[in-house]
């Protein structure tokens, strides 16, 4: 299990990345309204701006105060160490 830092120490498990999406669609906002209405919300945000929505396996929606292609980069990484 490789852990990848979504901001302000905070960490989630790359094993359960569905996806990583841009917080400004319609879409996006209403999966993450009803992520907070079912309980199924972490805002990992520390009072920043949103600039990326993480969904996981198990329905979860983390809310990431860093963009999503500096997750994406940090993904890479940690696959990339993984492989070696």
């Amino acid at each position: 299990m490789k852990l990848i830092n979504i901001g302000f120490g905070n960490l989630v498990s790359s094993d359960k990345l569905i996806a990583v999406v841009a917080p400004d669609s319609a879409p996006v906002k209403r999966i993450v309204q009803e992520a907070k209405a079912n309980s199924l919300l972490i805002d990992a945000t520390c009072g920043r701006k949103c600039k990326a929505v993480i969904i996981t396996e198990d329905n979860h929606v983390v809310l990431s105060a860093i963009s999503c292609e500096t997750i994406q980069n940090r993904t890479d990484e940690s696959e990339e160490q993984k492989d070696e």
